[in-house]
């Protein structure tokens, strides 16, 4: 699983590696030779007031390929050390077999392969229809690629455009240059082909089908041609006018990120030094007022005169840190929501070596909210509170509500906000293609040799479900263009990862994805007490995002049903972060509401009403009803430490 996305372009990096360095620098010269050529070309034909600037030729530099290749000879020597621990790592046989078990085969494909392979077998005419039509399609895409390439540029036809939002061919030379228009149309027609292939053949069960799909989705984003150096026009651009020093730079990056990940393979993507806690990143003012094992508890500072009565609590997931709604001021909900008037606390997990095995999901519940609530009663004098539960942090929410409804205690929560949240896991998304019974098995056999699931095996898994986004587009900015990520707050936070207790991850894992049994009356039990959601009657509102990978808006609307109270549901536009992270000053994305909450998601939509800008104003309005009159707020009495606190401050190893 860690390294597959890379697993991909393996055998096509396998090519490469099997010629001297030098041929391959002396391949990269010729194509960098051609490109100039086209560049002069162009540069020829400009009209007088294009010919009033320099020549376009004069911006590139042509590189010494002598110099070049014995800097990328002199960086490659340097990154032979990791290499060989790399070798060392995974050239044992029981690292092999790790290899082969984790990595070749991270989503148990094989069954699914040998099922697709019966299904064509057993009806071969649907499959050689599509190969007939893809055949057609390439036959197409030739004629016209061999008129574009005559100069014929008014008779230019498209035979296949990119997907809107697809942002790897935003290159002119994508569009405007023969050559690269048909290498790109190429890979997209076989891309469309290997979906077509997947989800047209008739006989594949539904669950091999899906697995078959994302594999097939990964491969393809691998295989584009935007991640290799010949065949983008923007590295090849890049590397005329630095002589090759973009490739230099980017080997250099290379052996950092690998110098980073300990031998394997940790990309960067974003400057580490440009943030810091409690500095500009989790700078709202509050202290931590109580900690245990798992949490520590903070409370935030008034800005208003009055607050409501009845606090507000976040619980946000363990799977990452808490500071995701505090990144700064401009965009921290927390901070928002202390400007309206909230005696704003949250829960700042801790993050677990092996020491916390054994802590349990129940152990999250009692010493997480259950806590909270009682030291938020301590602080404030109120015997409830508004609670906000952030993806997993929600899940938890939902079953400490109904623990407390069979211990006659579901006073103690006024209301639930949902943010992304699944109660009802049987179509829990792309995320579910990776937890079978077999992969849980071959998790659970690592995570309790280790204590923990360490944190950056769950990000990675969580990167490979966008790929182009979170790897590849790193792949060619750090390591073909030899930059430099951007600051960029959000990533900061999605690479400063988080460990699972091994205890507490097997049970989540089997009993939410593999079993769905928090939907079951008494399916799950926590602390002897048998789980019923049904005996949920507070008020809640639930946030989804349109766009969610993670946690997919349908499969949280079906959580709705799953309480027996009041219930407001709202989607937001974006994903899983950008859009529950939308504060109204940027006015950006929009959302939709509706009063009714029918039983199909289609249908909710269908009638919904859409509004522009945050969703955040919206459940203020909610919210409201059930804050409580004014009073004057409340400050932080006495604090261990200053927020953010030192557990939010625990780095993951690796």
């Amino acid at each position: 699983m860690v390294r597959y996305a890379a697993i991909s372009t393996f055998h096509v990096q396998q090519k490469w590696q099997s010629l001297p360095l030098d041929q391959c620098i002396l391949i990269i010269g010729i194509a960098m030779k051609h490109s100039i050529m086209t560049v002069n070309n162009k540069t020829d034909n400009t009209d007088k007031t294009e010919q009033s600037h320099p020549a376009q030729s004069n911006i590139y530099k042509t590189p010494d390929m002598v110099v070049l290749t014995r800097s990328l000879i002199d960086a490659y020597d340097k990154a032979a050390p990791l290499f060989e621990k790399y070798l060392e790592k995974y050239g044992s046989s029981k690292g092999f077999e790790e290899l082969i078990n984790q990595d070749l085969d991270p989503l148990n494909i094989r069954e699914s392969y040998l099922n697709f392979l019966d299904s064509i077998a057993n009806d071969p005419g649907k499959f050689i229809d599509l190969q007939s039509q893809f055949m057609h399609e390439w036959a197409t895409l030739w004629q016209d690629s061999i008129a574009n390439f005559m100069g014929a540029k008014n008779e230019r036809k498209t035979v296949i455009e990119p997907e809107a939002g697809d942002r790897r061919f935003r290159a002119p030379e994508w569009q405007e240059s023969a050559l690269f228009d048909f290498i790109k149309q190429s890979y997209l027609l076989t891309c469309r082909w290997m979906d077509k292939t997947v989800n047209h053949v008739d006989g594949i069960d539904e669950k091999h089908r899906q697995k078959l799909a994302f594999a097939a989705k990964l491969f393809s984003n691998a295989i584009s041609p935007t991640n290799f150096v010949l065949t983008n026009p923007e590295v090849i651009s890049e590397t005329l006018k630095t002589g090759g020093e973009n490739l230099v730079r980017g080997l250099e990056n290379l052996i950092k990120d690998m110098e980073r990940g300990n031998g394997d393979l940790k990309i960067k993507t974003t400057d580490y030094n440009s943030f810091k806690l409690g500095e500009n990143i989790a700078t709202s003012k509050g202290g931590v007022i109580y900690q245990n094992d798992l949490m520590q508890l903070i409370q935030y500072e008034p800005t208003t005169e009055k607050a409501f009565k009845t606090p507000l609590l976040i619980v946000p997931p363990w799977i990452n840190k808490y500071y995701i709604l505090d990144l700064k001021s401009e965009n921290s909900f927390i901070a928002w929501a202390v400007e309206q008037g909230h005696s704003v606390f949250t829960i700042s997990w801790v993050n677990p070596g092996p020491e916390l095995a054994m802590k349990r999901f129940e152990d999250y519940m009692k010493e997480g909210i259950i806590e909270a609530l009682e030291q938020i009663e301590k602080a404030t004098g109120e015997n409830k509170a508004n609670v906000i539960g952030y993806c997993l942090g929600g899940t938890l929410l939902t079953i400490t509500m109904a623990y407390l409804a069979k211990k006659q205690q579901a006073d103690k929560i006024a209301s639930a906000t949902f943010l992304t949240t699944l109660i009802d896991f049987e179509k829990a998304g792309e995320l579910k293609l990776f937890l079978d019974k077999e992969q849980i098995d071959q998790i659970e056999k690592k995570i309790f040799e280790k204590g923990i699931l360490e944190g950056k095996e769950m990000q990675q898994t969580f990167s490979l479900l966008r790929a182009n986004d979170l790897i590849w587009s790193f792949v060619v900015n750090n390591y073909l263009m030899g930059r430099e990520p951007f600051p960029f707050d959000l990533l900061y936070w999605n690479d400063d990862c988080t460990n699972m207790p091994a205890a507490m991850h097997s049970f989540y894992l089997r009993k939410m994805y593999l079993e769905n049994a928090l939907v079951k009356s008494g399916g799950i039990t926590i602390d002897n007490i048998p789980i019923d959601t049904r005996k949920i009657k507070t008020p809640a509102f639930f946030l989804s995002t349109r766009e969610d990978h993670i946690a997919p808006w349908k499969a949280t609307y079906s959580g709705i049903k799953k309480l027996s109270g009041p219930v407001e549901f709202t989607l937001a536009a974006s994903g899983h972060i950008a859009g529950v992270i939308n504060p109204p000053s940027k006015n950006k994305y929009c959302y939709w509401s509706n009063d009714k909450t029918p039983d199909d998601p289609d249908e909710w939509l269908k009638s919904a009403k859409q509004h522009s800008g945050s969703w955040w104003p919206h459940w203020q309005k909610w919210i409201t009803r059930y804050a409580g009159k004014k009073v004057l707020a409340r400050k932080v009495k006495k604090s261990i430490e200053p927020a953010p606190g030192s557990y939010v401050m625990m780095k993951s190893g690796g």
